[in-house]
């Protein structure tokens, strides 16, 4: 039995799965898809990510919420077409990811911008594409808003992120709601902002926004958080003002290694009790949950290459390509697309062709020892894959490809090394 065949028949968390010795993604081998596509290249399972989609949705069905894919995790075109098809709304953090949003067909009362730097013009673009809510990081962010807002002649509805001062126990990096963190106000100034909202005559703050971290696999610090933002809504209340919605933000946890997060069911019977005390609307904004483990990265080997201290599988994808190992030290599971039984392991780093020792997928891992040319995938990398990469090294970004009904589909084309100078220009005083 080869290594990550023992987990995926304990948890079936997708559809990247053996059909014999080939990987294959739903009913489609993934090593057709690389001899038709090339390498390296993302391969998404549309199955999966509904399915996911659905467990969330299916899991809060109770109460209702509205659910807001994270767009920052995945903003492919055919992703959030997908997930939009199938009645998700979208959570955007800039003004590229609210076009995107839109050119989908998003429906813009199911659009919710965060953020910590809207611009004026961002702003202005939101407020003309008609969104439900800004979630407000800032008394600037809000003054700007109110600004807009009288310009453009319209009432905007808001929401206040809250710094609710708890930690998820997750990598410091991706850690959001703890009092050093750029985001959010502290709780008195988002009380005070409510029982003076007089001064913002052109907004009308609906509700609270908290979004304490990512990658968070147990349930009690999102009770944390809600508790405590539940005392802030009922002084909030007692000063006259209204409070209509609750946004938990997203942050759950999935299987990367040995993790053991919480299933979308067991996360909702935690939090639904809390919600039903507050008397408020639920807005959740999953992302990783969704994507995560809806995505892989797939990668030839170039060369492998034994020094006497160390052995480097070089494979033709790199840290511009997927940089959450560089970045988070994260750990994604590398298995080969087409096994062998019987084939020695070997301890070894995955790493790429980029000029940097930060450069590498995987590094201390007992692989089975690959040869030149043999494809292997990189799990788990749906979510903070693609929309991370980079043209580092002057490398082109690779192609995006899904498996939809049996059938595969590119739906991003691998970049061209003339898109690398796509929009450059060489002044005449240089030539």
């Amino acid at each position: 039995m080869y290594i990550g065949e023992i987990k995926e028949e304990r948890q079936v968390m997708h559809e990247f799965k053996y059909k014999g010795d080939e990987l294959f993604c739903e009913d489609v081998g993934i090593g057709g898809i690389a001899a038709a596509v090339g390498t390296p290249f993302y391969l998404y399972s549309h199955r999966t990510l509904l399915d996911h989609y659905r467990k969330i949705r299916e899991a809060f069905s109770e109460i209702n919420p509205l659910i807001c894919f994270s767009m920052k995790s995945n903003s492919s075109l055919a992703v959030l077409t997908a997930l939009v098809k199938a009645g998700s709304g979208l959570d955007v953090v800039s003004g590229g990811e609210l076009f995107k949003a839109l050119k989908v067909g998003c429906d813009s009362k199911k659009i919710v911008y965060a953020s910590v730097g809207k611009t004026e013009r961002e702003i202005e673009n939101a407020i003309k594409a008609g969104i439900l809510f800004f979630n407000v990081e800032s008394l600037p962010e809000l003054a700007l808003i109110d600004k807009v807002s009288g310009k453009l002649g319209r009432t905007v509805d808001c929401t206040l992120r809250a710094n609710p001062d708890v930690d998820p126990h997750t990598h410091k990096f991706i850690t959001t709601g703890k009092a050093e963190n750029k985001f959010g106000l502290d709780f008195k100034t988002v009380e005070e902002t409510f029982g003076n909202s007089c001064r913002y005559p052109h907004v009308r703050l609906r509700g609270i926004h908290i979004h304490i971290g990512s990658q968070i696999t147990e349930a009690e610090p999102f009770r944390k958080a809600i508790a405590k933002v539940g005392s802030l809504i009922a002084k909030i209340r007692k000063g006259g003002a209204r409070i209509d919605w609750l946004n938990i933000g997203g942050g759950l946890g999935i299987i990367y290694r040995k993790e053991h997060p919480q299933s979308a069911e067991r996360f909702a019977k935690a939090v639904i009790p809390l919600i039903r005390k507050l008397d408020v609307r639920l807005i959740l904004e999953p992302g990783r949950f969704i994507v995560g483990n809806s995505g892989v990265l797939v990668a030839k080997v170039t060369y492998v290459k034994k020094t006497r201290s160390r052995n480097f599988v070089i494979v033709d994808a790199a840290m511009n390509d997927l940089i959450r190992p560089s970045l988070y030290d994260a750990y994604h599971e590398i298995l080969p697309v087409i096994r062998k039984p019987v084939r020695r392991k070997m301890l070894a780093d995955v790493v790429g062709p980029i000029c940097e020792t930060g450069d590498f997928l995987a590094r201390d891992r007992k692989l089975p020892e690959f040869r030149s040319g043999e494809l292997l995938a990189v799990m788990g990398a749906g979510a903070y894959g693609f929309t991370m990469s980079s043209n580092y090294n002057s490398r082109p970004r690779s192609a995006e490809v899904m498996v939809i009904h049996g059938r595969f589909y590119v739906v991003r084309e691998r970049e061209k090394y003339d898109d690398l100078v796509k929009g450059e220009a060489v002044p005449r005083e240089l030539r």
